[in-house]
């Protein structure tokens, strides 16, 4: 039988280190947003720093961009927000998402990181034991 508090253990454990890749992903991007509308931009700080976090959250540019270098700025670092926004959500819904397919049973195929999990290593499903 698995025990119930190593299962804990580890799901959390999981959870805390894909919380921890989310946070340093969006901190980050934030950081060359805000760099990046500091040097194109020419704007303050607290206006780079709202600026990168509109765009980052998919809200939207605050101040207009006027010249070329701003624009193409803007753009690329649009690009990269919404990918890397969606990155640190699949992060942060990851663990949650296979823990639910599990208590379905819906592993279908288990992977190296499944093996090495103490839940599949004591698991007694026909799946794992051919």
């Amino acid at each position: 039988m698995v025990d119930q508090n190593t299962v804990k253990k580890y799901y959390f454990g999981r959870v805390a280190k894909n919380v921890m890749i989310a946070i340093c992903l969006l901190l980050f991007s934030l950081a060359v947003g805000i760099i990046g509308y500091r040097v194109f931009f020419h704007t303050s700080w607290v206006d780079s720093l709202i600026n990168a976090s509109m765009i980052l959250t998919g809200m939207g540019p605050v101040d207009k961009a006027t010249t070329d270098a701003a624009k193409v700025f803007a753009s690329i670092y649009a690009i990269y927000s919404g990918v890397a926004f969606l990155s640190s959500v699949t992060f942060l819904v990851g663990p949650l998402l296979h823990r639910f397919l599990y208590r379905l049973h819906l592993n279908v195929t288990p992977t190296d990181e499944d093996n090495e999990c103490p839940i599949h290593k004591q698991c007694t499903c026909p799946k794992k034991q051919q």
